[in-house]
């Protein structure tokens, strides 16, 4: 980036030191670099002149009630003023017409200025938000110029930047922004460098950089907005996709994996001990893995399914693997309840190969702990499944082989790391696995640099859970359908979304709902869980539950994750208004694990906002994983899906995961292609891309080698 572009902001006409720090604080605007590349989030029509009568219509035709009013321009002349209201509730009316029609003009603030310097006879340009209110049209609070026949030729489309409160009430407001916008481009023009090379602007017809900037934020037309957006959106995509398939080609050649081939552990399990048949798509999945494990590289595999697809066997197959040619391997997940339930799920196959393996949580005793230790480090240990504990400094193997992460998105980039840095001298393979389904278009830009596996098929004899959306008003039927479910032997969860009463939100909490249960059925056993509550008395409840002394579980969120009660057969969910998507869709999957037919039952008060219905709509329509996941992408964003702990990777300026899915895939193909003629990008046609990739180098960090 040029000198000019690191200037601070306060050197920008009309900013100076006290308005540039707002910026800073406001906006994290510190450079003319910085803004730049502040992008209107919209903008104002002003290419198109109404008349009165097109105002009106807009209200009145047969279709005004199904789309928004837009912003409207309109030429024409006060016709007559007055100022009407109480003493303290005045506002000033001005009749305002065209020839085809009359609109009211009001104001409530400002009244005595407006009044001076409105003038009858004069034509001007209103511009402003029509409402239909008390039988007459207005704009309230227009913008008003006298006209003059430059209007005709200057038509535009307004750029509108997001502000704060804070800066509003210090006068910066968008027209402020905009005109320091126009101050900063007129100077920037000979400093605005071309960082995309020729064939790529040929070859995708791009417009050049700063024609795109310029455009970005004073579009003349229509179609120099969509040429601009796509050029900035594709140069953003591009650089990032090209950015993570060099990460994938450096980490394969720069870290070497152990090899693992010895399948005989495997083999034996395979033959004699599996219970079930896997299905094509698992078995393609552990082709996958043993060709990473048996290569040399170091893998490094995302692997991806719907709930109850069976990742955790295809893991399990790839630890015998590993364990299989004398190393060890280890699987990290999020929460004790789960680590509990791998660990229960994964001895139950150890057991009957003579392998040993161990749990470790924050629960665990010192003296278990002191014993695990030393079986970890002399190598007797084979597996080690656990939460964050793993972590800790003490926990040393003799020779991590593989290491298994699931539900990746909820541990930090940085705890990742510290279970990839466990082996000395040789780094272990790693499996990182999820069960909230991941849209394309977010998987090719936060693991584009990562080898993705996908088990997109359930087990055979699953069948798919039926979804109802059911009011409060219906609560009696749903009892009754959860007695019948118990007289034939089967289980429901029921969730909640609070533990106690809250004063700010009227939602049914954990407590009312246990003792109201308990009043209902007063027959049954129930189970009550809760993230407060302590791990024996968690595992002391799951067990309960698991062992069918209790039929119906009151829980939280907490069993959003992993729970695997193959009896359970209804989830009812309180206030399915309040979760999320991909929440609801973990929620559903703890039930239909066992051939009997199962149902998910969404509890909703009768307001339900417009999000709220999409979300309660999708989960009735579909249980595709990646259907839902798609929509959430939508209604969320990227930053919000992941969470913050990925928050940073999706600070996208312009381009929006959501929406641009077909400009992403185009930018990549591109990336593949560059770097498929030119790996090194050393041809004097990549000398752009390169020198923009090592400026970007030096603001970043390489996590890609450790997922």
């Amino acid at each position: 980036m040029p000198e000019f572009f690191r200037t601070s902001i306060e050197f920008l006409k009309g900013v100076g030191p006290q308005k540039a720090v707002l910026l800073n604080k406001e906006l994290e605007i510190f450079t003319f670099g910085d803004f730049i590349q502040y992008y209107p989030f919209r903008y104002e029509d002003r290419t198109k002149f109404y008349s009165v009568k097109e105002v009106q219509n807009l209200f009145f035709d047969e279709y005004s009630s199904k789309r928004q009013t837009p912003h409207v321009q309109i030429v024409g002349e006060i016709k007559h003023l007055e100022t009407v209201g109480s003493k303290y509730k005045k506002r000033l009316v001005a009749y305002f017409g065209d020839g085809t029609g009359e609109i009211e003009l009001i104001w409530f603030q400002g009244i005595q200025y407006v009044t001076k310097k409105l003038q009858s006879g004069v034509q001007y340009v209103v511009f402003g938000k029509p409402n239909f209110y008390n039988r007459s049209i207005n704009i309230a609070h227009p913008e008003l110029e006298i006209y003059t026949p430059a209007h005709d030729k200057a038509s535009y489309l307004q750029p509108i930047y997001s502000t704060t409160e804070k800066l509003k009430n210090k006068f910066i407001d968008s027209k402020n922004m905009g005109k320091w916008m126009a101050t900063l481009l007129q100077t920037a023009r000979t400093h605005v460098n071309e960082s995309l090379p020729d064939k790529l602007l040929q070859q995708f017809a791009l417009v050049g950089k700063f024609e795109a900037l310029f455009n970005i934020h004073f579009p003349q037309s229509p179609a120099n907005l969509q040429k601009a957006q796509f050029r900035l959106k594709f140069e953003e995509f591009f650089y990032i996709q090209l950015r993570l398939l060099m990460m994938k080609v450096a980490r394969v050649d720069k870290f070497k994996g152990q090899i693992f081939k010895e399948a005989g552990l495997l083999t034996d399990f395979y033959n004699h001990h599996l219970p079930f048949e896997l299905t094509d798509a698992q078995k393609r999945v552990i082709k996958e893995i043993y060709a990473d494990m048996k290569s040399g590289k170091q893998m490094n595999r995302l692997m991806q399914g719907d709930v109850g697809s069976g990742k955790t066997i295809v893991a399990f197959i790839c630890m015998l693997l590993v364990i299989g040619s004398g190393a060890q391997a280890a699987l990290m997940a999020p929460t004790e309840i789960l680590a509990e339930q791998h660990y229960r799920n994964l001895k139950f196959f150890t057991d009957k190969l003579s392998l040993n393996i161990a749990l470790l949580t924050g629960s665990t005793k010192k003296k278990d702990r002191r014993e695990l230790h030393a079986k970890l480090e002399a190598g007797t240990l084979n597996i080690l499944v656990g939460t964050h504990a793993l972590l800790e400094e003490v926990v040393k193997f003799q020779n991590l082989g593989l290491a298994v992460i699931d539900e990746q998105h909820r541990f930090g980039v940085a705890q990742r790391a510290k279970l990839w840095a466990k082996n000395k001298g040789h780094y272990p393979h790693v499996l990182v696995m999820t069960a909230t389904p991941i849209p394309r278009t977010l998987a090719m830009t936060l693991y584009g640099d990562l080898d993705v596996s996908t088990i997109d098929e359930l087990p055979k004899g699953r069948k798919p859970i039926k979804t109802v959306h059911r009011f409060d008003s219906h609560r009696l039927k749903v009892f009754g359908f959860i007695r019948e479910q118990v007289k034939t032997g089967r289980q429901i969860y029921i969730v909640y979304p609070l533990i106690e009463e809250s004063e700010k939100m009227d939602l049914k909490n954990l407590e009312d709902g246990y003792e109201s249960m308990r009043r209902a059925f007063p027959e049954y056993n129930l189970s009550l869980l809760h993230g407060r509550m302590k791990s024996e008395d968690k595992e002391y409840e799951m067990q309960r539950f698991l062992n069918k002394e209790t039929q119906i579980m009151i829980a939280t969120t907490v069993i959003e994750v992993g729970v695997d009660v193959p009896n359970a057969s209804v989830m009812i969910i309180e206030n399915a208004e309040r979760f999320g998507l991909s929440q609801l869709h973990q929620l559903r999957g703890r039930v239909g694990r066992g051939a009997e037919q199962s149902y998910c039952i969404l509890m909703t008060g009768f307001k339900l906002s417009k999000e709220a219905k999409i979300r309660i709509d999708t989960m009735v329509r579909t249980n595709n994983g990646f259907d839902i996941s798609e929509t959430d992408l939508k209604l969320r964003g990227p930053g919000d899906l992941m969470g913050t702990q990925q928050s940073g990777i999706m600070d996208l300026l312009i381009a929006d995961l959501a929406k641009d899915n077909k400009i992403l895939e185009v930018a990549r193909s591109a990336a593949i292609e560059i770097l498929d003629d030119d790996p090194q990008l050393e041809k004097n046609e990549h000398a752009k891309v390169k020198a923009q990739i090592n400026k970007q180098r030096k603001h970043s960090v390489n996590w890609s080698r450790i997922s």
